[in-house]
């Protein structure tokens, strides 16, 4: 099953992400010469980007890109500013990382084979995938129950291609995103949504707390979830990692900046309520595999 899962998603990354420019500077180069880091995302990804009720674009990785700049700031000694470029389609990331038209994506989902296109960071969340459903649906979200039903999914995503893996006698209805999925699921076009964990968690508990529930409980896939940059760029990968790794250390460490940062999205108040223990297991499980950065609370919150 999982043989075929990793075709359908090469195929898909073949068609969309071969197409490179011949770039003649490096991303760092880039923004020294600029002083602009070109950031792509997508929308409606709550809790790591999305539109907020002011009209401001916020969330997990929009902090975790601003911590980003102030990195490459202070490398390059120079001002930087975000320039975000909004992407509706997953796999454009990979064609605009290889066309320089983009310098960075975060909340992009690991796998071996998009990692054969770009460089990915060391990852700052964990997630997978499974299905959203109506609270009062009696699909059990056994890979043999979904024969014959319809799943909303968004076009090219990890979704998509790991119902069609398991399940290809399910009927696959596309949305652009999680708030119109809910919609339709909502008014009865569609049963059950496939997507991120995290992501559904948190669209259904902003469209209605206790209106949803996910299914089952193990995933259908893991992966981590990383930021991506173009490929031989060692010099600002390692800017990107270092400020991750930071702003997990900070956490673990007890920073207020960032247990602040943190818990506003995936603390145990946040918009994805997550237990403190288990954050800061998983963040010690990362930092152990890299080195140790050390921080103390009062260094923790400089850039």
């Amino acid at each position: 099953m999982w043989n075929k899962w990793s075709a359908l998603l090469l195929g898909l990354l073949l068609t969309t992400a071969l197409p490179q420019a011949v770039k003649a500077e490096t991303v760092i180069e880039k923004i020294t010469r600029t002083g602009v880091l070109s950031v792509g995302t997508r929308l409606g990804m709550l809790p790591y980007a999305y539109i907020d009720d002011r009209q401001q674009l916020v969330g997990l990785s929009v902090d975790l890109t601003n911590l980003i700049k102030e990195e490459i700031q202070q490398e390059l000694g120079r001002p930087v500013t975000i320039q975000v470029q909004v992407i509706d389609n997953p796999n454009d990331y990979f064609r605009n990382l290889g066309m320089g038209t983009i310098d960075i994506a975060c909340s992009a989902q690991f796998t071996w084979q998009r990692a054969q296109f770009v460089d990915f960071s060391i990852p700052y969340s964990i997630s997978g995938i499974r299905l959203l459903l109506k609270r009062d649906s009696q699909l059990s979200g056994t890979v043999e129950s979904l024969a014959g039903q319809r799943v909303g999914v968004v076009p090219n995503s990890m979704g998509e291609v790991v119902m069609k893996a398991i399940q290809p006698k399910a009927v696959l209805v596309p949305v652009q995103g999680a708030d119109e999925g809910i919609a339709d699921l909502q008014s009865g076009k569609i049963a059950a949504i496939a997507g991120d964990s995290l992501i559904l968690a948190g669209n259904a508990l902003k469209a209605n707390p206790n209106g949803f529930r996910l299914t089952p409980t193990q995933p259908y896939a893991r992966y981590g979830i990383a930021c991506i940059v173009p490929e031989n760029n060692s010099t600002f990968l390692n800017l990107v990692n270092r400020a991750i790794a930071k702003l997990m250390q900070g956490y673990i460490i007890g920073d207020q900046k960032s247990v602040a940062l943190i818990d506003q999205w995936v603390g145990p108040n946040g918009l994805v309520p997550l237990p403190p223990e288990l954050i800061r297991s998983y963040f010690e499980t990362v930092i152990m595999s890299h080195e140790q950065i050390p921080l103390t609370p009062a260094t923790a919150a400089k850039p």
